[in-house]
């Protein structure tokens, strides 16, 4: 099936849902978060209620909202806005995936299902079907975390012949750090203009050398501008300049990963770089501490990610 609309690649920003302090979602600084990430971090692109927003956190109607918030503040701004719709339930699943469609959103991305899971690529496929026929106008990716959703079946073999059961097939996002089988994507499939984004950060670059096309993160969010200057560097083919972003990057994540590094730190360090206040996560989650927000601060001055003049007013306050 052919799509009229560019293939999505690049930096995609996984976007965080803002809540206010007793947990509702605070819609009225989406637009603001649309500027943000377009105007100061180069990132037009964006997967909406996935991991980093939280999505499986949400009601089914908080979830409806979310995208439809993000479709119309990043109207004329933002060049793709793909939701997440994977849900334990495939009617809720297709109910998202419909909506998404009906909103204008440009794609719709699906996890496995991850309490009462399949255990083999047909059975899995079968899901998948069912959920991206209820918006057949939309492109399709398959999204791939067996870290959390358990379910360890290879991608590579998910994507063998996956557009014959799956026309709007388009593309996955690939969160594991299993290079082996992200090249095997790759390698095997180069007839097809899959989008391959990878998933995983802090190995971008392995995963460019490996053939892929994009990618999707939280930390494209507040580090979206020295990505791109990594993209940019690999697309010149100057490798060790490329190496020296990456590694600028990794300085960064690796600090905050033996702080303890998840949602609701990504939240935290939001705030602080961009003044918009995000919040706190929703429970079962805990807010970050005091503590993680001072040494990551510190960590993005010494690395000269973060200026004096970048923190926005009030947005130490924000995050206390």
């Amino acid at each position: 099936m052919a799509f009229p609309k560019k293939k999505l690649q690049g930096l995609v920003a996984a976007t965080i849902t803002p809540m206010t302090e007793n947990g509702e979602i605070n819609f009225s600084v989406i637009g603001q978060y649309v500027d943000y990430l377009v105007k100061e971090q180069g990132v037009k692109n964006i997967f909406v209620n996935g991991t980093t927003g939280e999505g499986l956190s949400l009601s089914i109607s908080e979830r409806r909202q979310v995208a439809e918030e993000w479709v119309t503040k990043g109207k004329d701004k933002l060049d793709q806005v793909v939701i997440h719709v994977g849900a334990l339930s495939l009617k809720e699943s297709q109910e998202l995936a419909q909506h998404a469609a009906e909103i204008g959103a440009d794609g719709i991305a699906v996890i496995a299902p991850f309490f009462l899971k399949p255990w083999t690529k047909d059975i899995l496929i079968n899901f998948l079907k069912e959920v991206a026929a209820a918006a057949p106008a939309l492109p399709f990716y398959y999204y791939h975390i067996p870290a959390l959703t358990g379910v360890k079946i290879r991608a590579e073999e998910l994507l063998d012949g996956i557009q014959d059961k799956i026309p709007t097939f388009q593309g996955l996002k690939f969160s594991d750090t299993d290079l082996l089988d992200f090249g095997q994507c790759v390698d095997q499939n180069r007839q097809q203009q899959f989008a391959f984004l990878f998933g995983v950060d802090e190995q971008l670059l392995s995963a460019l050398v490996m053939g892929a096309t994009g990618a999707v993160g939280s930390t494209y969010n507040y580090l979206g501008k020295k990505t791109n200057q990594m993209l940019e560097a690999f697309e010149r083919k100057d490798l060790s300049l490329a190496l020296n972003y990456q590694f600028c990057i990794q300085r960064f994540i690796n600090f905050v990963v033996k702080l303890g590094f998840g949602v609701s730190q990504t939240k935290a360090i939001m705030t602080l770089v961009s003044g918009i206040p995000m919040g706190p996560p929703r429970l079962p989650l805990q807010k970050a501490s005091r503590e993680f927000t001072d040494s990551a601060e510190a960590k993005l001055k010494s690395l000269d990610f973060l200026s004096f003049t970048d923190l926005k007013d009030g947005s130490l306050e924000a995050s206390s």
